[in-house]
């Protein structure tokens, strides 16, 4: 088996491969690389802007302080306790309409959203009659809106309460929420027959908006020009539709799906990050990084494709191509995977994609009508050449699909090997290309030589 020059061949070509797996892999990190600029353009507008952002309440958040006695060396003592008691809306309807802005910088490109919110949220009264303990006080009560990000505050509506407007002032006042706005209610407010109370708000972000369903019973609505949404967090929406224009979605939830009084104790440190909620993220589309990733991964079902044709050609027409021209051609169809990335950064995928197959097509067929002596040959291989990359493009465009296509091009392929060589002998190949080398008196080794 060592001594066939047919086995050698065949190892020369898997060299040929693996050698061809090395600029494959710096091509891989180059697009890691280009795909981590554009994340830091979206790091910037972050900073530069105002990130992802949490909206939590409104709720009403009273100071208490609170009296006790306890028994010390065997004397009585008075002790002090401060805390927030929280009293959570019974009903919470919040509408936002969202516009979607792409900023750029440089050829890489972001986008940071703005949405003016409404709320409207109806208070339980008997939950907000204070207890007449004589050992607890009670401070001013005040109305509370938290947000991830205050940078992102934009216009701040009135706030009405029972139709009467209050002023708003910036900062939450809760702790564990510091960023956010408040409002103090006057203590007559919480006699009232009811209270409910409606606001509007202007908020900027980027990435995700979230609404914690702070209400007994929650409501959210949001309409948006994006077309790209991901809904996946803790609540799904209960409708949706999405448009090349954009997209609507509503969500509710209740106590008793998502147990959110549970978080709101007397004096407890609200963790905003863990509490469920309902939420949107502005994601970016497949780009040409993303994109251009996954054409890399079939890049060497491509260059095997490829010299697996050319195999099929010296065995069958008794031609001979040399090793360094298999590498050269190898080497053209990686350079197709760069003039991709390239020209995507400016073009967008679909058009780089057509350009880099025209390019490298045109390449290959002007090298290969010298190396095959034959016009015609050329022609058929740089329409293959073509075929091949339609084909890899359906595979990236149907992603869902690709691994069945992917494995019908290989089926299709094997089979067309298969059909050509059926009627072909190869030991017989091997023992006419020893005999050949052994006759050939100039050079003993030249048994050993693959391509004459």
């Amino acid at each position: 088996m060592f001594k066939s020059a047919l086995f050698w061949k065949v190892m020369t070509l898997l060299g040929c491969m693996v050698v061809l797996l090395i600029p494959l892999n710096i091509l891989s990190s180059l697009i890691n690389e280009r795909s981590s600029y554009r994340d830091d353009v979206e790091q910037s507008l972050r900073q530069s802007t105002s990130g992802p952002q949490t909206l939590t309440g409104p709720l009403i958040a009273i100071p208490v302080t609170e009296l006790t006695t306890v028994i010390e060396d065997k004397k009585e003592v008075k002790k002090e306790r401060r805390f927030i008691r929280y009293y959570l809306p019974e009903n919470l309807n919040i509408v936002g309409k969202q516009t979607v802005e792409p900023r750029r910088i440089g050829i890489y490109e972001g986008q940071i959203w703005r949405t003016a919110i409404t709320l409207d949220a109806t208070f339980n009264r008997q939950q907000l009659e204070n207890d007449t303990d004589q050992n607890t006080q009670f401070g001013a009560p005040y109305i509370v809106l938290a947000v991830g990000d205050s940078r992102g505050i934009g216009k701040v509506g009135e706030l009405a309460i029972n139709g009467k407007s209050y002023p708003i002032e910036p900062g939450s006042h809760l702790p564990g929420i510091e960023q956010g706005l408040h409002a103090i209610l006057p203590a007559e407010r919480l006699k009232d027959e009811k209270l409910t109370l409606r606001f509007n708000l202007d908020l900027m972000g980027t990435k995700q908006l979230a609404v914690v369903p702070i209400g007994r019973n929650s409501q959210f609505s949001l309409t948006s020009n994006w077309p790209h949404p991901n809904f996946i967090g803790d609540f799904l929406p209960q409708q949706r539709t999405v448009t090349e224009s954009g997209f609507s979605a509503n969500w509710q939830s209740t106590w008793f799906a998502n147990n959110l009084n549970t978080h709101f104790y007397d004096g407890q440190l609200i963790d905003v990050d863990h509490l469920p909620a309902f939420s949107v993220t502005v994601a970016n589309p497949v780009d040409q990084y993303q994109l251009t990733d996954r054409a890399v991964k079939y890049a060497i079902l491509l260059i095997g494709l490829t010299f697996m044709s050319f195999f099929l050609l010296e065995t069958l027409t008794g031609l001979r191509v040399h090793p360094m021209q298999y590498l050269l051609v190898g080497l053209s169809l990686v350079m197709f995977y760069l003039v991709l990335l390239a020209v995507s950064e400016h073009t967008g995928f679909n058009v780089a994609w057509l350009l880099a197959s025209l390019v490298c097509a045109g390449i290959n067929g002007f090298y290969l009508k010298a190396v095959l002596k034959s016009g015609k040959a050329s022609v058929m291989f740089t329409m293959g050449l073509l075929v091949l990359d339609a084909v890899l493009w359906l595979l990236l465009q149907s992603e869902d699909s690709a691994l069945l296509l992917g494995t019908g091009v290989l089926f299709v392929s094997l089979s067309a090997i298969m059909l050509l060589t059926r009627n072909i002998d190869w030991y017989g190949m091997g023992r006419k290309a020893q005999t050949a080398a052994a006759g050939d008196a100039r050079n003993d080794s030249e048994r050993f030589r693959l391509w004459k």
